[in-house]
C-alpha cells in the first residue's frame, strides 16, 4: 500500500485529491496539510511514501517545505503539485529534491500514475522538465570543473553511455532501442548509476551532471 500526504492550502483541492486517489487500489491517503510548515510535520508523524506537495502555500512554500523534508526524511518522496506550467519553478523544485512535477488539473489517471512512479523510486522527468532545467542552467551556468568528479571517473564505459543518454531526458525504453539492450540491463545501469553517484533518481541525475560541468547547456543540442 502507498502511503500519501496530500499538502495544498486550497480545501477542495485535497478534497479532490483524496477522492481521485481513494478509489484507486493500492494508493492510501493518510493525512493532510494546508501549508509547508503542516506538510513537514504531517508526514514527520505519519512517514508516507508519497508527499503530492502544491508550490505556492502559506507560512511555508512547497519548496522549501520539499527542501527541510527531503533532508530530513529522505525515504519520502515527493510530488509537486502546481496549477502553473513548466517554469522557473521546476528548477527550484527539482533541486530542493521533489522526484517529480505535475499540474494539478492532469487527469486523475495520470497524478495516480505519478504517484506509483515516483513511490516505486523513480522520478518523473519528461523531457520538457528536462529542458527547463537546462534552460535554467543556461541563465545561470556553472564554471566548468578542473577535473571530473571521483565518482564519475568509476562510471564504466556503458553506464557513462547511459548517464548521458538520462541527461538528454529518455527513458528506458528509449535508452534501450538507442542502446539495444534490454529492459533489465538498462535499469540495472541506472541502479548502478545512481548507487555510484550517491543520488536518488534520475532528476538528480540531470542536475549533478550539469552542476558538475559534466554537460553544458546546448551541448546536447536542447
Amino acid at each position: 500500500m502507498i502511503r500519501v500526504v496530500v499538502a495544498d492550502d486550497q480545501g477542495l483541492i485535497r478534497v479532490g485529491l483524496r477522492k481521485v486517489l481513494g478509489v484507486e487500489p493500492g494508493i492510501e491517503v493518510v493525512g493532510e496539510a494546508a501549508d509547508g510548515e503542516q506538510a513537514v510535520a504531517v508526514a514527520a508523524r505519519l512517514h508516507p511514501d508519497v508527499v503530492l506537495m502544491d508550490i505556492r502555500m502559506p507560512a511555508l512554500d512547497g519548496i522549501e517545505a520539499t527542501r527541510r523534508l527531503v533532508r530530513t526524511h529522505p525515504g519520502v518522496r515527493v510530488l509537486m503539485l502546481t496549477t502553473f506550467g513548466l517554469d522557473s519553478y521546476v528548477y527550484e523544485s527539482l533541486r530542493a529534491g521533489a522526484s517529480g512535477f505535475m499540474l494539478k488539473d492532469a487527469p486523475p489517471e495520470e497524478i495516480a500514475a505519478a504517484v506509483r512512479i515516483v513511490a516505486s523510486g523513480d522520478a518523473l522527468l519528461a523531457p520538457s522538465i528536462t529542458r527547463s532545467v537546462i534552460q535554467e542552467f543556461a541563465r545561470h551556468p556553472a564554471p566548468a570543473p578542473l577535473q571530473q568528479p571521483v565518482a564519475v571517473a568509476a562510471l564504466t564505459p556503458r553506464e557513462r553511455e547511459v548517464l548521458d543518454l538520462l541527461v538528454s531526458g529518455l527513458s528506458n525504453p528509449e535508452i534501450c532501442r538507442r542502446l539495444f539492450i534490454s529492459d533489465a540491463t538498462a535499469k540495472t545501469h541506472v541502479a548502478r548509476i545512481l548507487q555510484k553517484l550517491d543520488l536518488r533518481d534520475r532528476v538528480q541525475v540531470v542536475i549533478y551532471a550539469y552542476e558538475s560541468g559534466l554537460v553544458s547547456p546546448g551541448s546536447r543540442g536542447d
